[in-house]
């Protein structure tokens, strides 16, 4: 794991490696030109030291390029033809440079204009090469004729006008997933830029079927735990905001994940027109919360107070905690108590004076007890609570099944047992649970909340 690890972390520098080459050529292919010209004839003088310079940088580049290409999914063609076509470079500004040194020099001197010739087609294999590297990072039609020529669909300013995928589901997946789901890199095999990209899937199966969440791995995995490892945009990249998510889980359930279909052609859409039009960007569009992430609003918990005392968060971080606002009005807070922090004892009454603003709530890893959680009742307006690997038993889902607005529940590693689940019964908001080294399966969910739950159950 260390040794992948580190190929990991040398192999995301090749684009900035990369780059070097690239200005080093360029500039001795600048001096060589000047020295044409008896004013800069001197300059050709460095000629060989920044051939040299680039050679070793496009060897270095290559090397670290190697490690990248092992750690992601790329177009096999693709990046064949960029890795031969860079070594091949490589090769050719090293063959360049042997040419320039004083031991090649003393056997064969080459005639100025043929080195210059060479030159030119050193930097048109450069060229090459860069275009096949922008192609892997961007898509094999970043720089295309079919790119120039494409013409950009018209945005709706009417709710009448909106079709489901084409103007809300496609543009957040194209903001979101798309640059590692297309073509010339494929993660999971997966391409994510057409509706018919979504039904055919990957190696894991269809990224959508219609009307079943529990199939549609696309869903899966972006309500997956961020701490998963199989949560989705992965490498720290900005995950959907609950906004998205709730779009996206529309579209699949309500809209059958359907192509070409209007929105107000889809039964009950008065439920997720504010939500359209604000990501949308209509004008007087009414909303009362920034999302987690972006631009993106979705509507508020009115019992959320407007505001608070903003003192008492400077008094809780002190105690360790790590509060970060998703919103000011109303005041919004996403509250850690990281596990090192936590090791002299968990002070929650220090949290009371802003329990209602607190939406997510990171309780894990702190050793916490049934008797400690009890307090969890004062933070009414939590969606997200995490107090996984915590010794705590059933009697804990007792103070945690009062919470009405609770979206997600991480309870991993803990003492909870699937007799313990009737507790939460009620909790009919209850959309993700957690319950890896629980016990509890699926079939216990589905026993407590019933077979047609929508409950997704996480391990």
């Amino acid at each position: 794991m260390i040794l992948l690890t580190i190929s990991t972390f040398f192999g995301r520098m090749h684009p900035l490696v990369v780059h070097l080459p690239i200005g080093f050529l360029v500039l001795a292919a600048l001096l060589d030109l000047a020295s044409y010209w008896p004013k800069y004839k001197n300059v050709q003088a460095a000629v060989p030291l920044a051939l040299l310079a680039g050679a070793v940088s496009a060897v270095l580049a290559c090397v670290l390029g190697w490690l990248l290409s092992i750690t992601g999914d790329y177009a096999p063609i693709l990046l064949d033809n960029h890795k031969y076509s860079g070594i091949a470079l490589a090769g050719a500004a090293l063959v360049l440079y042997t040419l320039t040194t004083p031991i090649f020099i003393s056997y064969l001197t080459l005639p100025r204009k043929v080195f210059s010739i060479a030159f030119l087609g050193v930097l048109g294999l450069m060229s090459y090469v860069g275009h096949l590297g922008g192609s892997l990072t961007h898509g094999s039609d970043y720089l295309s004729l079919a790119t120039l020529t494409k013409t950009e669909r018209t945005k709706p300013t009417r709710i009448e006008q909106i079709f489901v995928f084409e103007d809300v589901v496609q543009p957040l997946l194209e903001k979101r997933c798309v640059q590692c789901h297309r073509a010339g890199k494929l993660k999971g095999n997966l391409r994510l830029e057409t509706h018919g990209d979504l039904l055919k899937g990957g190696k894991h199966g269809p990224a959508v079927v219609a009307d079943n969440l529990t199939k549609s791995e696309l869903y899966r995995r972006i309500t997956l735990d961020p701490v998963h490892k199989e949560f989705m945009p992965t490498d720290g990249k900005t995950p959907l905001t609950k906004t998205e998510v709730a779009l996206i889980r529309w579209w699949i359930e309500k809209a059958a994940a359907a192509d070409n279909i209007k929105l107000t052609d889809v039964k009950g859409y008065q439920n997720v027109q504010p939500m359209v039009a604000s990501v949308l960007g209509f004008a007087g569009t009414t909303s009362v919360m920034a999302a987690e992430e972006g631009n993106s609003r979705f509507p508020v918990n009115p019992n959320i107070p407007l505001s608070g005392d903003t003192a008492q968060i400077t008094v809780a971080r002190r105690e360790g905690f790590v509060i970060r606002v998703m919103n000011h009005q109303p005041l919004m807070l996403d509250v850690t108590l990281p596990p090192k922090a936590g090791k002299s004892g968990v002070n929650l009454a220090v949290l009371k004076p802003l329990a209602r603003h607190i939406i997510w709530l990171n309780l894990s890893d702190l050793n916490l007890t049934d008797g400690q959680l009890s307090t969890i009742t004062d933070f009414s307006n939590l969606e997200k609570l995490r107090v996984e690997k915590n010794p705590i038993g059933n009697e804990a889902l007792k103070s945690i099944s009062g919470l009405t607005h609770l979206h997600a529940l991480n309870v991993y590693g803990t003492k909870i047992t699937p007799a313990g689940l009737a507790t939460l019964k009620h909790m009919k908001q209850l959309e993700n649970l957690y319950v890896w080294q629980t016990g509890i399966t699926a079939s216990d969910v589905k026993k407590v909340f019933g077979d047609s739950t929508s409950i997704r159950v996480a391990y």
